[in-house]
């Protein structure tokens, strides 16, 4: 029985990547975004919604359960992010921000992990950035945002070990995508060079570390974020 996965955020980038990916490998798989997908496979089912919204993703969860199976791993891919300095950052970005990147993956974390206590086995990966370790300027909330992302990744870790589900989190350096072609190239160059590899990450670079924490042999790792490119 193929194995069914959820992934925020697929209507392009990332997500759509990961998405394409995993069907590729045989699992089902659903998707949501606030917009529609160019997504193309019998195993795929797209939700619109926004993932901030408690109501529209309680939904979702529970017509996947009912009309597709039971979720077996989740990938907390979408998110936003606002470059401004610190002084010029609006509160109503803070507020968006924080909505997608934390509440939003709070909520689908938790729906998830209630279908999955009931099988006892579940994956859920949250994708931070690197630019939370870095302290990244320009980019104050953000990676406010994926740093409390990572430690959300940690505590639920904890709370739903004992239910077979592990918790994990991946911190991408940047990406060739829509939401990196937003930041200055003099930004861009000045983070790679605090990589000890200095070179952009590839959506392929993050799909290796998605399948490692995936792997059913991967029952006894939790808590972790996992940062590309060599960032301490």
């Amino acid at each position: 029985m193929s194995k069914l996965a959820l992934i925020t955020g697929t209507r392009k980038g990332i997500g759509r990547a990961l998405a394409e990916h995993l069907l590729k490998k045989g699992w089902l798989v659903a998707g949501c975004s606030r917009q529609k997908t160019e997504i193309q496979s019998a195993n795929y089912h797209h939700y619109t919604l926004d993932v901030a919204d408690e109501a529209a993703v309680v939904a979702m969860i529970r017509s996947i359960k009912r009309e597709i199976g039971p979720i077996y791993a989740l990938i907390n891919n979408a998110g936003i992010a606002s470059m401004n300095h610190f002084l010029l950052t609006p509160a109503e970005t803070c507020r968006s921000v924080f909505e997608t990147n934390l509440t939003g993956s709070f909520i689908c974390m938790r729906e998830c992990a209630k279908q999955m206590s009931r099988q006892k086995k579940g994956r859920i990966i949250n994708l931070s950035s690197i630019a939370a370790p870095l302290n990244l300027e320009g980019e104050a909330v953000y990676a406010a945002s994926k740093a409390a992302l990572e430690s959300l990744t940690r505590t639920a870790a904890k709370e739903l070990g004992s239910l077979g589900i592990t918790v994990n989190a991946i911190g991408p350096t940047p990406i060739d995508t829509d939401l990196t072609r937003t930041v200055p190239k003099e930004a861009i160059d000045s983070l790679v060079q605090k990589q000890a590899i200095q070179r952009l990450g590839t959506t392929q670079d993050l799909i290796k570390c998605v399948d490692f924490f995936l792997d059913e042999e991967s029952d006894y790792i939790t808590a972790q974020t996992l940062y590309l490119g060599g960032v301490a």
